[in-house]
């Protein structure tokens, strides 16, 4: 080797060995760094916390159109999970013309949250005015929905909140949720931010409101944030639950979550409608045509449970009994629309959990006979199938009378024999495991 390269290799090697102790510390002090360096942080996430389906009132539904003339309406909602910041979604969805909403306030009610308020009266510390883009005022487009700018205002979850807007000329066509189960007040004039109505008149239906969104912070202690929605008919909107009692099963759902610290970051959405079918419109529209906007439209959706099918099964034979062959066909029909939400629901990502329907032999409403229930066992069965279905909530199970599982449980039953009581609401919320939300 010539003399040169032999001094070069020294030289290099020399340094090399030179550095070893310099690189053995650095490269020790990347790994702490990287063993004690904190993952990043997700940025927090929009949840529907509370949201209702809209529908055209039907016409004892509706307020008449001098109510609603320079008029303010103060709705209360119940929410199911709490955070910092809160966002109002109004609907104008069946509306024909613009809707004009000359201003909104967001508020804490003074009465607790269960019972709910028995007077319009809000605490005016907490009282706020909404915005849309920066403006106190806003229109809605015909079919529309518009949420208002994010606000600042702690919310607790299982909490009340009063939502009052003002406006100038009636809706050409209500959007509404007559189901509401909850006391809206309403005075002429202006009167958004008073601590009280005087002489108010007042309805339990709710009016061209339909969410409300909070801001959730993800954290190692809980489940990701995410919302539930149920999409179901007359027994997830609360028929025979309290009115201003907020026990519907969904309510109690909620409260469960809450309950358990893994999953307080989870909301339910109800989005029932009395009434309402799979297959054809009746009170409000029928499940498929309105799957968009109730079910994939609520910020922050992940999981869906489906609890509809009564009512189509019911129907077929309300005005006298058919031949077998209008059975059969009828529960194709039911079967092939749960595969249509399923199906849809999964192209958005969300899991489905089906939910049995329940026994409503006696109903006051139906009068059901050997083919009804024969196809409502039918359709259990389908729905308990595994591969249906991503989970099963056995409801049909839980309020049954074991000695006779085509009838409620009387303990369970409001009285007509179809809708669950406050106490079936809450066995029915207690049979939900909470690991379905966990997965």
């Amino acid at each position: 080797m010539k003399r040169a390269s032999l001094l070069r290799t020294l030289f290099v090697d020399r340094t090399y060995f030179s550095l070893l102790p310099a690189l053995a510390l650095f490269g020790f002090q990347l790994c702490a760094h990287r063993a004690n360096a904190q993952p990043p942080s997700k940025p927090p996430l929009w949840i529907s916390t509370w949201g209702t389906s809209q529908q055209i009132p039907e016409p004892q539904n509706a307020l008449p159109p001098d109510d609603l003339r320079d008029a303010t309406v103060r709705q209360i909602v119940h929410l199911s999970v709490g955070g910092p910041q809160l966002r109002v979604h109004f609907s104008n969805a069946f509306g024909t013309d613009a809707l004009h909403i000359t201003s909104a306030h967001i508020a804490r009610p003074l009465s607790p949250a269960s019972p709910a308020p028995a007077s319009p009266a809000i605490d005016p510390a907490t009282d706020k005015p909404l915005t849309f883009a920066g403006n106190s005022a806003v229109t809605i487009p015909p079919g529309a929905e518009i949420l208002s700018d994010p606000i600042d205002f702690p919310a607790a979850p299982l909490s009340n909140s009063a939502v009052t807007f003002h406006l100038d000329t009636p809706p050409a066509q209500q959007t509404a949720h007559p189901g509401s189960r909850a006391t809206t007040w309403y005075v002429h004039g202006d009167a958004v931010a008073a601590p009280n109505f005087t002489d108010p008149k007042h309805v339990d239906h709710w009016y061209q409101l339909s969410a409300v969104d909070v801001l959730i912070a993800p954290t190692a202690a809980t489940i990701a944030p995410g919302t539930i929605v149920a999409l179901g008919d007359s027994i997830t909107d609360g028929h025979g639950a309290t009115t201003n009692g907020n026990d519907r099963w969904t309510d109690d759902l909620a409260a469960r979550l809450q309950a358990t610290p893994a999953t307080r970051n989870i909301a339910v959405s109800n989005q029932g409608i009395g009434g309402n079918h799979l297959l054809i419109d009746g009170l409000g529209p029928n499940a498929l045509s309105r799957f968009d906007r109730d079910v994939l439209a609520p910020a922050g959706v992940r999981w869906l449970i489906v609890f509809e099918g009564v009512n189509d099964l019911g129907g077929l034979a309300i005005h006298g009994e058919v031949p077998p062959a209008q059975h059969a066909a009828l529960v194709e029909q039911i079967l092939a629309a749960y595969q249509q939400i399923v199906l849809r629901a999964h192209a958005h990502g969300l899991r489905v959990i089906g939910a049995t329907v329940t026994s409503y032999v006696g109903s006051e409403y139906y009068h059901p006979g050997p083919l009804s229930e024969a196809d409502r066992q039918a359709v259990n069965q389908w729905i308990r199938t595994p591969g249906h279905f991503d989970a099963v909530a056995d409801f049909d199970k839980v309020v049954a009378d074991p000695q006779h599982p085509d009838q409620l449980l009387p303990a369970y039953d409001s009285g007509d024999h179809l809708h669950p009581s406050p106490a079936g609401y809450k066995a029915i919320a207690d049979s939900i495991p909470v690991s379905l939300f966990t997965q």
